[in-house]
């Protein structure tokens, strides 16, 4: 009799620590997709000061703009690193959301006006940059989209039954998905006949 008791400890041993095994794995595997993504929103952080820089000679008059990427951009590195720091803290987590969103409407402003202005849309440099701030943005969506993909595993991994237990007894807390939406698609059209 003692035997089987202690082979049925033994079983529910190895079962809950198979459970925390995936957890871990599952947890790590989130933690592992959002440095991708922390990688290019710092290569598109690092991006933005010298495209800011190319459009100051032409758009001068527009100090504004010019100054509120520049303020986005500073509120984005500074939600990257404290969501970098912790990619489990939800709160963390929607900042950087925000901020991004913030800084891709700042972005669409100040590509806006470079269209209005036709030598700075020719420039070299502007086209190189933008060229590149483009490809960064499609990394980010690629990388957003894995990261998003590996919480919404690891959320399910720690909801379902019996994980659900091992997960409360052990402190895994829900991920929270990365949201970067862009403004535009919000925008209802302006529609005029003047």
């Amino acid at each position: 009799m003692a035997w089987i008791l202690l082979g049925i400890i033994v079983l529910l041993i190895v079962f809950v620590v198979g459970i925390y095994n995936r957890l871990v794995t599952s947890r790590n595997g989130y933690k592992n997709a959002f440095a991708q993504i922390d990688v290019q929103l710092t290569r598109r952080h690092d991006l933005i000061p010298n495209l800011v820089e190319v459009a100051k000679g032409y758009l001068a008059h527009e100090r504004n703009t010019l100054e509120a990427v520049i303020t986005a951009r500073n509120a984005a590195v500074t939600g990257l690193k404290n969501a970098a720091a912790n990619p489990g803290n939800p709160a963390a987590v929607q900042q950087l959301g925000t901020a991004e969103n913030a800084l891709t409407g700042a972005l669409g402003r100040l590509f806006a006006l470079a269209e209005a202005y036709p030598d700075l849309k020719a420039n070299r440099n502007m086209m190189q940059l933008s060229e590149e701030l483009t490809s960064t943005e499609n990394k980010v969506s690629f990388a957003r989209q894995a990261f998003n993909d590996a919480v919404m595993s690891y959320n399910n991994q720690r909801e379902v039954f019996p994980n659900n237990f091992v997960a409360g007894m052990f402190g895994f807390l829900v991920a929270q998905m990365l949201e970067i939406e862009s403004p535009q698609k919000r925008e209802v059209p302006k529609v005029s006949f003047t």
